[in-house]
């Protein structure tokens, strides 16, 4: 079955990430690198805060409302940035973008898990975030384009290309109000009177879903959640080994994503040439986040696939740090290439995090926790390259050296943890007769994961 419609336009255009950088952005409005990275930082931050209650206020009016209200909003603040002026209003609508952002993602997971089954969900996720890679290879032609408009009307480049890109997220959020459903059996309006689906594909849609996962029977998506559930599910230590890798797990990789376009200008690279040469990076990632995904789906491990990604990172960041003054641009670039077009596994943990949740309401609020964590880990890898430090950031790549390596472990760590729950479940599970069972199945008040016959991917 091919992707929802309306999920076609859901990811919002984010040309701009990176890209000022290389038409003297932060020496327009006199910023320093420490500067910068306070600026992500406190996006991180207000992403963060702003995850649990976004996801609580989809959960109540629909992610079908909420999701284009937020590209709406963030659009707003993204196309305000033309009239940045200094430090003060750089931090200020960093914080402004993290708060309207917030809980996007969580929101697209449950609107996702209302079509597709759990098996399905990492590689439709897969799909999802290749539009974002899409997003930005197209962003980096479009603003090699709009930063040439420096000079005109005595205006910067990159204010120019906040402006378009913060309207054309308007207008995809404009469109996505009439596009998504409420659900699969509410894609009839009165623009649409047809609606997306046939009564047979609603039904086939339905019957595949509840199949894969019965709690959805009762899913609601216009249903709060009450304060005694949120806290049940952060009690619930059987996720928080998939929390932890959600901190660590991007680190070593997102300094150099973050720094591509500022050190390929430091490399001395025209403003032009640095914005085509973080193109290959971005197609690579794309190629390899289908693989990886793919990958998971074949093999059915989520530890191996996704743990794949610290054996990239771990011979690159070591040749990084060897690299000198005396290092070759292109040597350089090759290597800032592969690290920084890394396989995106994020993904197959979020569908990882979302699978081991079990109820759907557990699973509404643990994608957001997950989320949580793993904006933490951004405001991790937000300093760990310091303006002392530059060019080559020899101390921050160190780190994120020791940090890879430290994940490898963790990686395995967890492996073993969910092996040996569901090794310890079968032996009980398996030592009682049917009769047994069944009354345990209809008597027990243990709920989603606690249950005895439940088992945890991994």
């Amino acid at each position: 079955m091919g992707e929802c419609p309306p999920l076609r336009s859901l990811r919002a255009l984010d040309m701009a990430r990176g890209i000022p950088n290389t038409d003297n952005f932060l020496n327009d409005l006199g910023l320093t690198t420490n500067d910068f990275n306070l600026g992500n930082t406190l996006f991180k931050l207000s992403f963060l805060i702003a995850e649990l209650p976004s996801q609580l206020i989809s959960k109540r009016v629909g992610p079908d409302i909420w999701i284009p209200s937020q590209m709406v909003l963030w659009s707003f603040v993204s196309l305000g940035q033309f009239w940045l002026t200094g430090r003060a209003s750089f931090l200020a609508t960093r914080c402004l973008l993290g708060f309207m952002q917030g809980g996007f993602i969580p929101d697209v997971i449950l609107y996702l898990s209302y079509f597709y089954t759990k098996t399905e969900l990492p590689l439709r996720l897969a799909w999802f975030w290749v539009s974002n890679y899409l997003a930005e290879i197209v962003g980096a032609f479009i603003a090699t384009g709009l930063l040439k408009l420096r000079g005109v009307n005595g205006k910067a480049g990159w204010r120019y290309l906040f402006l378009i890109e913060g309207g054309l997220t308007l207008a995809i959020g404009i469109a996505s109000f009439f596009m998504m459903p409420p659900s699969p059996t509410q894609t009839k309006a009165w623009f649409r009177p047809n609606g997306w689906f046939t009564e047979r594909e609603e039904t086939i849609i339905v019957n595949r879903v509840l199949r894969d996962d019965p709690s959805k029977s009762n899913m609601h998506n216009r249903q709060g959640l009450s304060i005694k559930m949120i806290w049940n599910i952060l009690k619930d230590w059987r996720m928080w080994p998939i929390y932890a890798l959600g901190i660590v797990f991007m680190v070593p990789v997102t300094p150099p994503q973050t720094y591509l376009t500022l050190s390929l200008r430091n490399l001395g690279y025209t403003t032009t040439q640095a914005n085509l040469l973080s193109i290959p990076s971005k197609f690579l990632g794309m190629i390899l986040l289908l693989a990886f995904c793919y990958l998971s789906e074949i093999i059915d491990s989520r530890v191996i696939s996704t743990a794949l990604l610290q054996i990239w990172a771990l011979p690159l960041l070591i040749a990084l740090y060897t690299f000198d003054q005396n290092t070759s641009p292109w040597v350089y670039f090759a290597v800032v290439t592969l690290i920084t077009g890394f396989p995106y596994v994020h993904p197959v943990q979020v569908a990882w995090a979302s699978t081991n949740s079990a109820g759907v309401g557990t699973r509404t609020v643990s994608a957001s926790i997950y989320n949580m964590f793993v904006q933490a880990g951004g405001i991790i890898s937000a300093n760990i390259y310091r303006d002392d430090d530059k060019p080559l950031y020899k101390r921050g790549n160190r780190v994120l050296i020791a940090i890879c390596v430290m994940n490898m472990f963790l990686y395995l760590f967890v492996y073993c943890f969910y092996k040996g729950i569901n090794k310890r479940r079968d032996k009980i599970w398996n030592s009682w007769s049917a009769k047994e069972q069944q009354e345990y199945l209809e008597k027990t008040e243990d709920e989603g994961n606690a249950r005895m016959n439940f088992r945890f991917a991994y």
